[in-house]
């Protein structure tokens, strides 16, 4: 028997045309290059993006056709989310922070037609194009008055090319299925790989994000999404606050200046944010120094790296900030796990709530995991056993663009059950938290044991002196393996090596206890943020630890 339901499908746009209608007068501010504080409601967005609708139409952009962005959090940048996804073609955003030569490699392979760039962006452009056959036109993200000097010739202005547009545009309806958005993988081994976003993969996974366990997004909150929209759908904050009527302050290219964040969350506002550990320590770090506040911010959530315990607690103490800790990959959109605190936890000692912070939180509805043996044999929710993580679900990847498609073959990222390996190491405890200890390729395997080096890491970071730490592992005669600490130190504050190690002893198992620490001036970084611990281990490849000397 067949259900009698509409089938409508899930598009986009539908949430264009849902927020123009009933959240008209909601705001969106943005920093951009051309202007410190541009503010426009719903409508006005709307408006501007069928006009950019009907410029796409006018320069020749097909169905299916990629469109790259290399664009901050700004409204332009949200124009072109919509603009390009609801006329049926693949918004490309592409991450400006990554290498001349895999952002060459990445516009190439997608082979985007179309290159929509903001202004401090510019440069990288002007010194790849020659290198871009398939590239026709490049759009500026500014006004005439700002229009950067140039020798290319295909240039646009953004204003230009949409000001005399028709406001009018009929958003077209197509399958579900088609592909909507697409982000490269910032792997630091071989090059990146493309992932292709659907209609329906990012309407249900925009359904998700609003919940009110996950970011509780409506039209009585305030969003400032630091995460970029250059890379994995700015964690889906641009469609879930959107379908919501949540207003939107975006950052533009000041995403990582303490001084702005501050001043933005609290001149308008802001009640919830999102971003990865370093932004909010450079938060964290401002508010210190200038002693300003920012009364209005209930809660942030925090990915794309294992958040310190020390920013938890001060967000906390200091502020009254809950920190939502979640955990997702470009490969699930990135939506996986968050944290949530259970029916009959509410007695929980501060703690034992920060304990549970510190991991990256329960499943998601939509969001099927487990952990798995070397032998793939699935291992019991118990926190105590560890395994390989693998997920499912209708915003999890089912293969990579341009590649094997078939599961079992080279290429393809997904078993003949559907699951995908994320490359974690996890555990999760029978009230379903999971906790990752590791990537599989950063676990240090020391005589015969496997430690984590996330543990070491959030235990080092602990401590006053220490600004940022990673524990990679080096040859040991004995034991193969055994941890080495990398640490920088805080400005104008001293400590040992000793003292470090000594403050680690209660707060680590024996077996995870570093052999030694090393101070650096700093640590190497991926273009997302996280620590590249691949060339960390080649800037240590020839170390020897004090007794194998």
């Amino acid at each position: 028997m067949q259900a009698l339901m509409m089938n409508s499908q899930l598009m986009i746009s539908n949430i264009l045309k849902h927020a123009e209608k009933n959240y008209p007068n909601r705001e969106i501010v943005s920093v951009t290059a051309d202007n410190p504080r541009h503010r426009y409601t719903y409508k006005d967005f709307a408006v501007r993006t069928r006009q950019l609708a009907n410029a796409l139409d006018a320069l020749g952009a097909k169905f299916g056709d990629r469109i790259g962005t290399l664009a901050w959090n700004d409204y332009r940048h949200l124009e072109l989310y919509y603009a390009i996804s609801g006329s049926g073609m693949v918004c490309h955003t592409i991450n400006p922070k990554l290498f001349p030569e895999q952002v060459n490699y990445i516009i190439n392979h997608a082979e985007d037609r179309f290159i929509f760039v903001d202004v401090l962006v510019m440069p990288l452009i002007e010194a790849l194009a020659a290198h871009l056959p398939n590239v026709e036109t490049f759009i500026v993200l500014t006004n005439k008055a700002n229009m950067p000097q140039t020798k290319l010739q295909n240039v646009l202005c953004y204003e230009e090319l949409i000001a005399d547009k028709s406001t009018e545009f009929e958003w077209p309806e197509f399958d579900e299925n088609t592909a909507s958005g697409m982000c490269y993988t910032s792997g630091t081994t071989g090059n990146p790989k493309g992932v292709v976003y659907s209609h329906r993969s990012t309407m249900l996974h925009a359904y998700a994000g609003a919940l009110p366990d996950v970011t509780n997004s409506s039209g009585r909150e305030t969003c400032l999404p630091i995460v970029p929209m250059f890379h994995v759908n700015a964690w889906g904050l641009p469609f879930g606050t959107v379908m919501t009527g949540t207003k939107l302050v975006m950052p533009g290219p000041k995403m990582g200046d303490g001084e702005t964040l501050q001043n933005l969350i609290e001149s308008e506002n802001v009640s919830f944010s999102s971003g990865v550990p370093t932004i909010w320590l450079a938060l964290l770090d401002y508010l210190d120094k200038s002693g300003k506040k920012i009364p209005s911010l209930s809660r942030v959530t925090v990915g794309g790296a294992a958040c310190p315990r020390t920013i938890i607690e001060r967000f906390k103490q200091q502020h009254n900030t809950m920190v939502y800790q979640g955990w997702g990959m470009t490969e699930t959109s990135p939506l996986g796990t968050i944290f949530g605190l259970q029916p009959g936890m509410e007695a929980y000692t501060d703690e034992q709530i920060t304990d549970l912070q510190t991991m990256q939180g329960r499943g998601v509805f939509g969001i099927e995991m487990r952990i798995v043996d070397e032998d793939n044999n699935e291992l019991p929710w118990d926190g105590v056993a560890f395994g390989a993580l693998k997920v499912r679900g209708p915003w999890v990847i089912s293969g990579y663009y341009g590649m094997s498609q078939t599961p079992g073959e080279e290429g393809c990222p997904v078993d003949d059950k559907g699951w995908f390996d994320t490359g974690d190491v996890a555990t999760i405890n029978p009230d379903g938290y999971m906790q990752i200890t590791d990537r599989t390729k950063d676990v240090i395997k020391s005589g015969g044991e496997w430690v984590s080096s996330i543990d070491i890491e959030n235990a080092a970071v602990s401590h006053p002196a220490i600004a940022e730490a990673a524990a990679i592992g080096r040859y040991h005669p004995k034991w193969t393996e055994r941890p080495l600490l990398v640490a920088v130190r805080k400005d104008d504050m001293q400590v040992t090596s000793a003292e470090i190690l000594s403050f680690l002893t209660d707060k680590l198992h024996k077996w995870s206890l570093p052999d030694d620490v090393v101070f650096v001036d700093e640590l190497p970084h991926t273009a997302t943020g996280k620590l590249n611990k691949l060339a960390l281990r080649k800037t240590f490849e020839d170390y020897e630890f004090p007794e194998a000397g």
